[in-house]
């Protein structure tokens, strides 16, 4: 379609009235302005993206930048690639008789400066959203439209101001999100920009200093407001962009991020970090979970991490006796009080491995000052003293290079140094947390894994620090020896020549960013400031994690205490004091827009009796369809039922690991269905769930995640002839 000649609106025939000219002139001058922009926008980019890359890279800080830059076009391009008039959600009428305001995905202005679409984000489009009858912020009326493929299929007007209707407006009886809510869903989130709510939009648009629990039940929309809340502080707070850390997006689990995926993108966000906590651990992808619910405790707590530090420093005892050295110069006599200095000198905070190298430089410094010579030359003597075999190892013994694996390992193996490091833990749970195979790595096992790669660093770093410094002092005795020969040719040993004598001139010859560097790991951190999405599973060892990577303690704590499995006994502002982060605030959302009347009529009474004090949210809609139950041996017929009457839409059987993924139909645990939803569920012998809190929990969420339809299936035996099957869904 080329929007320059194709009108924007198709309506279809029983929309009729909506196509009237008087009510869709001026936005159809309005997308023409925008399609001509959008085009020069999308030719001037590419142009300059062609011109940045034709550049030369440079180093240091000039690649950087480069970098930044192509990053920062290539995104710009992209999102204007991915939308064409659709980057246009809608448009607001102010009562001091301006111009109608036109919102959109991204900010679009014309050749002559005019603005054509306002950033959703900025402060000019928050009326779009927040506006309500209460509070119409100055507005007379407000248009949403429905894109299909790029035209208009519908759109939706509210007005403020009874004389705002005549000639203006086309009314329905029914809001555009309203009418969202029962459109099928696909394998991916769908786009609900222009639906977001006031009480959805104000947490979206809170400040980012401290932590912002979003609190809510199921259907509430706390992912979305998650995701876009992340899209709406890289815009609206430089202190969060991405050249200061950027943000981090952790959800609960693969499937979820899946759903999710295309959210960001479609807000003009692609630098967003978005991982699983498992993802932060390289052995998160073959963790299994903890058999034994009492191991599994024990390895959670803030206490069994602190044991981490007790573990590395059982590495880093200096030499109780003294040693005789050799260079090529004599020997030098290095006692236990120098082994004590030079253990001392690390930096605080240097990871293990790396320290190991501070630890060599004051031997050799203590060294050299014993010898007296100021005139040798520093990386000679340093050189002498690694041929000295006696020394090297008896510091690669006091000092070892660790993996975290190995360390962690040695825990659950060596019941000594489990005792040594974590003596607060009884007899019997110390028997309890051993195990035959050191590294049969646990969920359990990732926080510790993790704290214990923060405290000791990379090996290879630390091996490839040494190379980069030993590859460094090669090249300036290269460089060295060229002006030695130069200044030789220099008949008076004047002039500029003599100028590379100078250390910093000698430096600037030598191109340090050229050598070997590590690909960064790019969940290391640290982030300015990091979102979690059903926060209330994350144990404390967990959240240790995610404190790690974000010093600044800004924080988006997105869940419901009412879907913890292990179950939620504190408030959300004691938990979160207690792992350690400060200034909470706490935002609830208790409508629930997905769930239909009809499913929260069962699911409710599910949780209460687990949790009665749940905080279950309140439907706003019903849609007449009941909740069926049946035998499970009509799981099949139910299905095909189903697909046949719905052409579009996606299903979900929950609890029936024998079923099969196909095209249109999931097949997911209770666990795995968090944070997704579908046209219709059908469970499978949900009793078989569990017992207790975790067991309800499970149920309640497998519930939960239907939009229309939920069909309840249980083992039972074939019903009597004559009587009536389950009616197939609807």
């Amino acid at each position: 379609m080329n929007p320059l000649t194709t009108r924007a609106f198709d309506l279809p025939d029983h929309l009729a009235a909506k196509a009237d000219p008087a009510l869709t002139a001026r936005d159809e001058r309005q997308f023409a302005a925008v399609a001509e922009s959008l085009d020069r926008a999308i030719a001037e980019l590419t142009d300059r993206l062609d011109a940045v890359r034709r550049a030369p890279g440079g180093a240091g800080r000039d690649a950087m930048d480069r970098d930044v830059e192509v990053h920062r076009l290539t995104g710009r391009l992209r999102a204007l690639r991915r939308f064409g008039l659709d980057l246009c959600l809608g448009h607001v009428v102010s009562a001091d008789g301006s111009e109608p305001l036109y919102i959109g995905r991204l900010g679009l202005t014309d050749r002559d400066g005019r603005r054509l679409l306002v950033d959703w984000r900025s402060p000019a489009a928050e009326p779009f959203f927040a506006a309500t009858h209460a509070d119409p912020m100055g507005l007379v009326s407000r248009r949403r439209y429905r894109w299909t493929r790029g035209r208009i299929t519908d759109y939706w007007d509210e007005v403020f101001t009874a004389d705002a209707v005549e000639g203006n407006a086309a009314l329905d009886d029914q809001s555009a999100f309203i009418a969202g809510l029962g459109d099928a869903r696909s394998a991916r989130m769908r786009d609900v920009l222009a639906t977001i709510q006031a009480d959805q939009h104000a947490v979206v648009r809170a400040g980012s200093r401290g932590a912002l629990v979003v609190d809510g039940g199921p259907g509430t929309g706390k992912t979305v407001v998650a995701l876009h809340r992340a899209a709406h502080l890289l815009y609206a707070d430089p202190r969060l962009g991405h050249r200061r850390g950027g943000v981090l997006f952790v959800g609960p689990h693969q499937p979820y991020l899946d759903y999710v995926a295309d959210v960001l993108p479609s807000l003009g966000e692609e630098g967003v970090q978005t991982c699983t906590v498992r993802d932060l651990v390289a052995e998160g992808a073959g963790a299994v979970p903890e058999g034994d619910p009492e191991v599994a405790r024990l390895k959670s707590s803030v206490e069994m991490v602190k044991a981490i530090e007790a573990a590395v420093r059982f590495y880093e005892q200096p030499p109780t006796e003294g040693m005789t050295v050799s260079t090529h110069w004599g020997d030098l006599w290095l006692s236990a009080e120098d082994w004590a200095d030079a253990f001392d000198a690390p930096d605080p905070g240097t990871p293990h491995n790396e320290a190991r190298e501070q630890v060599w430089e004051e031997l050799v410094a203590i060294l050299r000052d014993r010898h007296g010579d100021e005139d040798l030359p520093p990386e000679l003597f340093r050189r002498s003293l690694r041929q000295d075999e006696d020394l090297v190892t008896t510091l690669h013994r006091a000092w070892p290079m660790i993996e975290a694996a190995d360390l962690v390992g040695d825990l659950w193996t060596v019941p000594a140094y489990l005792r040594m490091c974590a003596p607060w833990l009884a007899p019997e749970e110390v028997r309890r947390l051993r195990r035959a195979d050191a590294q049969a790595w646990t969920v359990s096992d990732l926080p510790l894994l993790d704290a214990a790669r923060q405290r000791l660093g990379d090996p290879e770093t630390a091996r490839r620090q040494v190379r980069h410094r030993a590859a460094v002092a090669a090249e300036r005795a290269r460089m060295a020896e060229v002006i030695d020969h130069l200044l030789q040719a220099d008949d008076d040993g004047e002039g500029a020549v003599t100028m590379l004598r100078g250390r910093d001139l000698q430096d600037t010859l030598v191109d340090e960013t050229a050598l070997p560097a590590a690909d960064p790991d790019r969940l290391a951190g640290p982030f300015a400031h990091v979102v979690v999405d059903e926060a209330q599973e994350l144990t404390d060892a967990e959240w240790r994690m995610l404190l790690l990577r974000c010093p600044s303690r800004s924080f988006t704590v997105v869940g419901d205490r009412a879907q913890a499995r292990h179950g939620f006994t504190e408030s959300w502002q004691e938990r979160l004091e207690r792992i350690g982060l400060d200034r909470v605030t706490v935002a609830s959302l208790s409508i629930n827009y997905r769930t239909p009347e009809e499913v929260m009529a069962e699911a409710a009474p599910v949780i209460r009796a687990a949790l009665p004090d749940a905080n279950v949210p309140t439907s706003i809609r019903s849609n007449g369809i009941p909740v069926l139950h049946g035998s499970t041996a009509e799981l099949r017929p139910v299905l095909d039922g189903w697909l046949a009457a719905h052409p579009d839409g996606t299903a979900c059987v929950i609890g029936d690991p024998i079923f099969r993924d196909t095209p249109r139909v999931r097949s997911l645990t209770p666990e795995l269905a968090k944070g997704l939803e579908f046209d219709l569920v059908v469970l499978v012998d949900p009793k078989a769930f569990g017992t207790g809190v975790e067991g309800a929990v499970d149920r309640y969420v497998a519930m939960t995640r239907a939009t229309r339809q939920l069909v309840v299936l249980t083992s039972r035996p074939p019903a009597p002839a004559g009587s009536e099957p389950t009616p197939a869904p609807r």
